[in-house]
């Protein structure tokens, strides 16, 4: 345990780089499937939502298998906010071209787009007030007011990629349950029986 606490948190970032690099080179080497836009973007919000559930086991592993990742859990959710703009990006310029009346006329009428934007929009924010100094400038009470709105954001990611096809495919579905268990995981009297747990050395920073 003690030898996954001292990897570095560049470790993450370099992992976190590996989706993309992969999805440069599929792009270059011509291996994308027959709509190449739409799998450019469904990548990147697919891999947004892996680093975003990626952070929010932080918590329920320390917990629950008493390993402290807590110093990756900025570095996840940094990727998470990362991928996600890169998904707007492919969006506004690969599909829409840069027609911002049509993208706001859309994003109005689309609910998928009106909470994916929402979701976006609350990872930014996260992202901005994620270093030390905005925690000291916000004070550690806003600072945890801002970052518990992940609780929102992850299960609106999930909807969004749900609302975005006609029909509902299983991968999802799956990770929307998946989504519900590590949010059920922190309510009140679950954590109760999780304290309740033998205990270890280890302490979470929550």
């Amino acid at each position: 345990m003690d030898r996954i606490r001292r990897l570095p948190t560049g470790m993450v970032w370099g992992l976190g780089v590996l989706p993309l690099a992969l999805l440069v080179w599929d792009t270059l080497a011509g291996n994308l499937g027959v709509d190449p836009v739409r799998d450019i973007e469904h990548r990147l919000g697919r891999t947004a939502v892996y680093f975003l559930i990626a952070s929010l086991c932080v918590t329920p592993i320390l917990r629950i298998a008493r390993v402290n990742l807590v110093k990756f859990r900025r570095p996840l959710g940094l990727l998470a906010a990362s991928y996600a703009g890169l998904h707007l990006l492919a969006w506004a310029i690969l599909d829409m071209g840069l027609l911002w009346p049509q993208m706001l006329r859309d994003i109005a009428k689309r609910p998928y787009l009106t909470i994916g934007m929402a979701v976006l929009v609350i990872l930014l924010v996260m992202a901005a007030t994620s270093s030390n100094g905005a925690i000291r400038w916000l004070g550690p009470m806003r600072w945890r007011v801002i970052h518990r709105w992940v609780y929102l954001a992850a299960p609106l990611a999930v909807f969004h990629w749900l609302l975005a096809y006609k029909i509902w495919p299983a991968k999802p579905l799956v990770i929307l349950a998946l989504v519900a268990i590590l949010l059920a995981l922190r309510l009140p009297w679950l954590q109760g029986r999780l304290k309740a747990l033998p205990q270890s050395p280890l302490k979470s920073s929550e």
